[in-house]
């Protein structure tokens, strides 16, 4: 796939030119909009659903869903894109259900004022240091994917592409928060799942119909190409047995368990005007990503045989963009491959923010409670800069999109799911509890992680790859008992613990106790909530 001799590359080279310039723009109008630390991490709390929505779904709608997941769907069919989008759209509907409602009426700016409020500041700063971490590699799986497609296009070093997106997307945010996030977001959205539908079309056009569309659908490492469980013919990635099905499990869980404790998609809720907008938008969110985002492993299975099957591991990564170089006319070439490059800036900005107001918000404050708003604002702004750096250096270390992207959910996931999802609910947890669980599930993570990368083979599959996808493998098998560890060491160790350390009652923002009836989608909220701003 030589993108640089392309016809029509200047004109994708224009489109992503005009993209970068409407971003940069947008910002600067946002930055006008912003007066307060709420205005500029949650939209001053007073988005309607036609911008919640969207800006839901653009949240992860990004490298993972698009580039990632057509790639991995190339090479082993839909059970490789369980973790996203199937995983992610699990993710908003039980969060929908069960979380969102809750969070919007305790009025949180953080994940972890919900960790403050009901456990304490211990929990509240091992979460926030590891959320921040897992940020970083959030953001530069993204920033790795933007600057792959500035590199395939412009022929520039890869690290001179990652340089510029992150450039870009540090100016745009740092200026206008998360009112220059939604407005951006609203419009990569539209402008990438049309093109995905229209890629699809003219697939189905070309090839003269669904049916032999189908026919073409193939995979590498896979003989059941649509299946997403194991099968008896192939595992799932190869794996069979217990490795198989805690593989599996581990591709539910890691997204739609392990992103609803995630602070960018619980910013992006909490900015919704009012708690029935939140829940929603939440929904409308999950039925646009699940019907956009399974479009693009379908186009990569597809072109597995249109492009042909013997692609290397790097060439996958680009199988979305060939494929809409095959089908699409120039022009909605160059529309859609700026805006996939807008889509990958989309969750950087997201991530960057999230990471920058839970250092203000659950760090700088606890050692500084009185800090001024005028202050707050400030040093959001530049703990988003140092964001984007680091972020940056390790996107220049990083080979991987896909996998790069889930892991940061999977350490989330064995650490702070439980104590998060469950806290709401049982009026027993204690901070002990969820101390005890968090680092019960990442410790048994690492040490179960090491055990089965060295005494367990890499499957036939793998046979010629390179052997540190054992590695990767190993990570998320893993995952899956350290998760349920984590819940049985915190369900335990509060129950052993209720003397020492009585439970609290869950409060909001204010240290006020949260209503909790009424708190799942299908109710209504039981008060009239503040207005936006307060």
């Amino acid at each position: 796939m030589d993108f640089q001799n392309y016809q029509y590359s200047g004109l994708i080279i224009g489109g992503i030119v005009v993209i970068l310039i409407i971003r940069l723009i947008i910002g600067y109008w946002a930055s006008q909009k912003v007066e307060t630390s709420i205005d500029y991490v949650l939209a001053g709390r007073r988005l309607p659903l036609w911008m919640a929505a969207p800006s839901i779904m653009a949240t992860w709608f990004a490298a993972e869903t698009l580039m990632g997941s057509s790639s991995e769907a190339y090479s082993y069919g839909f059970q490789g894109v369980v973790f996203d989008p199937f995983g992610a759209t699990l993710c908003l509907l039980l969060a929908g259900m069960f979380i969102v409602r809750i969070a919007r009426r305790a009025q949180y700016v953080t994940i972890m004022d919900f960790f403050q409020q009901r456990y304490g500041t211990a929990m509240s700063v091992v979460g926030t240091v590891t959320q921040i971490i897992t940020y970083f590699g959030w953001t530069a799986a993204q920033i790795v994917a933007g600057g792959a497609i500035l590199t395939a296009l412009l022929g520039w070093p890869l690290w001179v592409g990652m340089i510029m997106v992150a450039a870009i997307v540090t100016i745009y945010t740092m200026a206008g928060g998360l009112w220059a996030d939604t407005a951006l977001d609203f419009m990569q959205m539209f402008l990438t799942a049309i093109g995905l539908l229209m890629i699809t079309v003219g697939i189905v056009i070309h090839l003269g119909g669904l049916k032999n569309m189908f026919e073409l659908a193939g995979a590498q490492y896979t003989t059941n190409v649509f299946a997403i469980w194991p099968t008896a013919d192939d595992g799932y990635y190869g794996y069979f047995g217990m490795h198989g099905w805690f593989y599996y499990i581990a591709a539910w869980l890691s997204l739609g368990l392990g992103a609803i404790p995630a602070q960018d998609y619980l910013q992006r809720t909490c900015a919704a005007k009012d708690e029935d907008t939140a829940v929603k938008s939440t929904f409308v969110a999950a039925a646009l990503y699940l019907g956009f985002g399974v479009l693009s492993p379908l186009i990569g299975v597809v072109a597995y045989g249109t492009l042909g099957p013997e692609l290397t591991s790097e060439q996958t990564e680009f199988v979305l963009v060939a494929m809409a170089m095959k089908f699409l006319p120039p022009v909605l070439t160059a529309v859609f491959v700026a805006a996939l490059a807008s889509a990958l800036m989309s969750t950087s900005d997201s991530s960057m923010l999230a990471g920058a107001t839970m250092f203000t918000e659950n760090i700088v404050k606890v050692f500084k409670p009185d800090l001024s708003d005028k202050a707050q604002l400030w040093i959001n702004r530049w703990a988003l800069v140092i964001s984007g750096i680091f972020s940056l250096l390790i996107a220049l270390f990083a080979s991987t999109i896909y996998k790069l992207a889930v892991l940061a959910n999977t350490s989330i996931l064995v650490g702070m799911a439980a104590p998060y999802i469950i806290g709401y609910y049982w009026k027993k947890a204690n901070h002990i509890g969820a101390l005890a669980s968090f680092f019960s599930g990442v410790i048994s993570w690492i040490v179960l992680t090491l055990v089965w990368m060295n005494t367990y083979i890499l499957p036939v599959v793998y046979e010629g790859e390179m052997t540190d996808d054992v590695v990767w493998d190993s990570i998320y098998i893993a995952s899956t008992p350290a998760f349920f560890i984590s819940v049985v060491f915190f369900i335990v160790v509060s129950l052993l613990t209720q003397k020492i350390d009585p439970p609290k009652p869950l409060k909001d923002i204010n240290g006020k106790i949260v209503d909790m009836s009424q708190p799942f989608a299908w109710s209504k909220s039981p008060v009239e909530e503040p207005a936006a701003g307060d």
